[in-house]
């Protein structure tokens, strides 16, 4: 197990520090899901799972029967023996397991050409959304009542703009609201970079232009609202990489006084006022709700997660790479 004690120029009153628990495995992990203090569930390439019981002190590995080749860029863990893995490519699909990954049944399958699920996500009733690139020009959505076990398509059709889609860089461009009426938000990348919020369209002022650029993950906590991103090709250019959106009736958009480091595919509210990004080179914190960011690593991570149920963060990225970050005042 590795040590990183990690300095931080904050006014948080003790230094973040983040825990290497597992590393060196040939496999990128874009998904992440923490159910409490002690359950986490990974997956990523190769068909590969990744879950602890134990709070992270160990993991076990597992690769999916039939699926060795397959990329999981998005997972939703329930319990510790309930999970959903998403698959991106042709065909898309979604399995499920209901006794830790022993076993795991396929609950959504579209072989459509040109299919690419980005991310999904769920409520606390149970209700999910996984979305995908666009087919024919409109935005792929499949909704679930019951916690995963069916997928119905929606109905309604969202028409993209030429050469907008998303990114299934940390399953966390969609974020499920729990309001009836507007049941999810979420946020587009590529040439064209916007917002979905309450049923209407609103431009992002995130770098776009690019297949490469645009927004990549969305957190929000009430009313308040931050959109990372950048070029990932460029992942050390901090230009358009990150705003602030206030979500009143129509979004007003602010730009941070210091932006995070670079290219960014993931972003969390740890509480009102803390923030963690990350991105593939490094992690970056806000204690003033994404006004000023300041670096706290070097090291590569894809993608962070909080328990639903507890303060526990952990991170995951490439080369099999599975962190925890401990933040004493939170």
């Amino acid at each position: 197990m590795l040590f990183l004690l990690l300095a931080c120029k904050l006014s948080l009153a003790q230094t973040p520090v983040i825990t290497l628990l597992d590393s060196g495995r040939n496999v990128s992990i874009r998904g992440l899901s923490v159910v409490d203090e002690q359950t986490i569930w990974c997956s990523g390439s190769k068909g590969s799972v990744a879950r602890s019981t134990d709070g992270g002190q160990h993991f076990s590995w597992l690769t999916v029967p039939g699926y060795e080749q397959r990329d999981f860029r998005d997972i939703h863990a329930f319990d510790a023996h309930t999970a959903l893995i998403m698959g991106i490519g042709e065909p898309a699909i979604i399995l499920r397991t209901k006794d830790g990954g022993q076993s795991w049944q396929k609950v959504f399958e579209d072989s459509t050409k040109g299919m690419f699920l980005d991310a999904m996500d769920f409520d606390r009733k149970g209700k999910g959304v996984v979305i995908g690139d666009p087919v024919g020009g409109y935005l792929f959505r499949a909704d679930s009542k019951d916690f995963g076990d069916t997928w119905v398509k929606a109905g309604e059709q969202v028409a993209l703009g030429k050469g907008e889609a998303f990114f299934a860089s940390s399953g966390t461009n969609i974020q499920a609201t729990g309001k009836r009426k507007h049941p999810y938000i979420f946020a587009s990348g590529g040439l064209l970079s916007k917002l979905y919020y309450k049923g209407k369209v609103y431009s992002l002022p995130l770098l776009q232009g690019k297949e490469s650029t645009g927004a990549n993950s969305i957190a929000v906590r009430k009313r308040k609202a931050v959109v990372v991103g950048g070029d990932y090709l460029r992942d050390r250019d901090t230009n358009g990489n990150c705003i602030l959106v206030n979500l009143r009736r129509k979004p007003v958009f602010a730009d941070p006084q210091q932006a995070p480091k670079g290219y960014r595919s993931c972003v969390l509210y740890l509480d009102k006022k803390v923030l963690l990004s990350c991105g593939i080179n490094g992690v970056d914190i806000s204690d003033d709700q994404g006004l000023n960011w300041h670096s706290v690593s070097k090291l590569s991570f894809h993608v962070v997660q909080k328990a639903a149920k507890g303060k526990a963060v952990f991170l995951a990225g490439p080369g099999g790479k599975i962190a925890r970050l401990q933040l004493p005042d939170l």
